[in-house]
């Protein structure tokens, strides 16, 4: 029995850190390269991912992070102590920016700008967003509309939903 290709995702942006922003924009992106409807639901600190005055302004975050070792991947684990010395995630997102440079993945606001050109739909939580008492202006022109959990939900019927 054959399984029918997936049409249409809906993925769900909670975390405002690098590393829990950019899994969604690339879902969403390689979802949209692959004729996918692609919608962005960005919630809770995920909304940063869409905020103009922040966008461009996300870090890794060191403490609290199990997986952080140093100084790559296959490194030792960075210990929370040392993770919440001044300037340990400003450090942290420098190198991860750079090596994501050289794999040519863009900022998040260009990243956004390119899911949008495509096609993709981006999303705010209105729960959030009256929680954090934001408006329109505060996001970037590319963000859609302003949805409710139940809007979210109707948009996303027949589709796969995944949470980053």
């Amino acid at each position: 029995m054959k399984s029918e290709p997936i049409k249409k995702v809906s993925i769900v942006v909670s975390k405002g850190s690098l590393d829990g922003i950019y899994p969604g924009l690339i879902m969403a992106n390689g979802a949209r390269m692959e004729g996918m409807e692609a919608n962005l639901f960005f919630t809770f600190f995920g909304l940063y991912g869409i905020l103009k005055k922040y966008q461009d302004k996300i870090r890794i975050a060191t403490v609290g992070n199990p997986a952080m070792r140093v100084p790559d991947a296959k490194g030792f684990p960075l210990p929370t102590l040392l993770g919440a010395l001044p300037g340990m995630s400003a450090f942290a997102t420098s190198m991860m920016m750079k090596e994501m440079d050289k794999l040519d993945i863009p900022p998040v606001g260009e990243f956004i700008e390119m899911i949008s050109d495509a096609g993709g739909k981006i999303y705010a939580c209105k729960a959030t967003v009256d929680m954090f008492h934001l408006s329109q202006e505060d996001f970037v022109p590319q963000m859609d509309k302003v949805l409710t959990v139940g809007d979210f939900y109707e948009l996303s019927a027949g589709g796969e939903i995944i949470f980053t």
